[in-house]
């Protein structure tokens, strides 16, 4: 039942995601001289947008973002995906890649702390005060992204163990490939709770709040350049665009802590 469960909203998310800037892209064609390909986190896709709009106007050059998991990236990465910058959702990753080679250690960089947040859909009228509000049984379905290859899905669960929950309510769980797929389960009401990242927690139909930061290992997110780009040059460029005071604004606004 939960197997067909997570079937169904995954078609939900994949119809509604065709209408949304912050979708996964084919990694899989030739970009252009004036443009470089970015694989990011999918919770960069509000800041990332930004950021690649802002860096674009200021230096012509145009940045394709291509948005999910940072563990599924990772792996695309590694079997020689055309991206020349990654941005991860933490450090783990990165420096996995490191040492395989495909990607630049010199060009590593803390760019981010995120942080995560408890949201339900303010169409359920349920209120969520701490993380134990989530065994009430007026909750059946809690989703968080898959802990095995995202990030936020794994300080997901770490905030639930450490909140002395998990056995309660790991029956509730449904799982997205990516937190931006998890705040679309919780859009949509087809989950009435979930665990995603504050940095896309901002919308309309969400209502959240902060989940103390000691309840989970720190969200390091870094970035590097990957070894192999045709576009070394504008590539470190822009991954010091996003250190620059400029990117910092911009993270900041969607609610990063700053390195």
């Amino acid at each position: 039942m939960r197997f067909k469960l997570y079937l169904l909203l995954i078609l939900i998310v994949a119809i509604m995601l065709q209408g949304t800037g912050c979708k996964e892209k084919d990694s899989s064609g030739n970009p252009s001289k004036n443009e470089i390909t970015v694989a990011a986190a999918s919770d960069l896709c509000f800041a990332f947008e930004e950021i690649g709009a802002s860096y674009e106007e200021k230096t012509g050059t145009k940045v394709v973002f291509l948005f999910g998991s940072s563990g599924l990236l990772a792996r695309q990465i590694a079997h020689g995906a055309p991206v020349d910058v990654f941005a991860s959702a933490n450090k783990g990753f990165i420096e996995e890649l490191i040492l395989s080679g495909n990607l630049i250690g010199e060009t590593a960089e803390i760019y981010a702390l995120g942080r995560i947040v408890l949201a339900v859909n303010n169409r359920t009228g349920l209120q969520v005060n701490s993380l134990e509000d989530l065994i009430s049984g007026e909750i059946d379905r809690i989703a968080i992204a898959n802990p095995t290859h995202a990030p936020y899905g794994m300080a997901a669960e770490e905030a639930l163990r450490k909140a002395g929950i998990w056995e309660d309510i790991k029956d509730k769980l449904v799982y997205g490939e990516n937190i931006f797929q998890v705040l679309q389960f919780i859009q949509t009401g087809n989950v009435p709770a979930g665990i995603i990242a504050l940095s896309i927690a901002r919308v309309p139909e969400i209502n959240y709040i902060l989940i103390d930061e000691s309840f989970y290992t720190p969200l390091e997110q870094m970035l590097a350049v990957v070894n192999d780009s045709p576009n070394l040059d504008t590539s470190m460029d822009f991954a010091r665009f996003v250190i620059s005071s400029e990117g910092r604004v911009i993270m900041e606004k969607y609610g990063f802590k700053l390195p």
